[in-house]
């Protein structure tokens, strides 16, 4: 017997083509459910890359760590303000020096804008007011990120009540959640920074 060639049979009735059809797009949908989804959050700087970018060779960076006790943590959130959430009796900073001299301290504050995080370097200058802000991670739709232009009105404050939104900052329109978590980050920092009083902290 001869083998006879294969024939196209065509669907009995269109609703064969229906099915036929809706089964190849249910496995193109389910293949495309297959490809990972990127991960939550957009790092915009590395913490080396942030710290280089503030202390620039030669100078000299040496990580610390300060252990806060009740008397400190309450001492901080009082020059913080009431509207500040500080709770962290473990502080990690970065002291940066040169020929001899102290050239600053920088910190990272990681919290929350509206649901998702927000990690920011805030530089301290050795007369206690901010450098620099940058942002190394923010997690919530990139359209509110501060840009850098909103972040320069940062420089040269120092912890007073003035340092406050729509007092010396300027509200970023869109974007409160953004411009409140950045305002009191700040004030956080500076408020720690003082307690600690990095630059006056000798060695064991």
């Amino acid at each position: 017997m001869k083998n006879r060639p294969l024939a196209f049979r065509e669907p009995k009735s269109w609703r064969s083509i229906q099915v036929v059809l809706a089964t190849v797009a249910g496995l193109a949908v389910f293949e495309a459910s297959l490809v990972p989804e990127p991960a939550l959050g957009q790092v915009l700087m590395t913490q080396p890359e942030a710290l280089r970018l503030a202390f620039p060779e030669p100078l000299n960076l040496e990580r610390k760590t300060a252990f806060l006790d009740e008397e400190q943590l309450k001492r901080a959130q009082e020059l913080a303000g009431s509207e500040v959430e500080v709770d962290q009796s473990v502080v990690t900073y970065y002291l940066a020096s040169g020929d001899g001299a102290a050239a600053g301290v920088a910190y990272f504050d990681a919290h929350r804008v509206r649901t998702l995080p927000e990690v920011l370097m805030i530089v301290v200058t050795p007369e206690a007011s901010i450098r620099r802000i940058e942002v190394l991670k923010f997690s919530e739709p990139p359209e509110y990120v501060a840009p850098e232009g909103w972040l320069e009105q940062f420089e040269s404050q120092e912890l007073t009540p003035h340092l406050l939104l729509k007092r010396s900052i300027v509200n970023m329109t869109g974007a409160t959640l953004t411009s409140r978590a950045v305002t009191q980050a700040s004030r956080r920092v500076l408020a720690l920074h003082e307690v600690i009083d990095p630059f006056n902290q000798r060695d064991d």
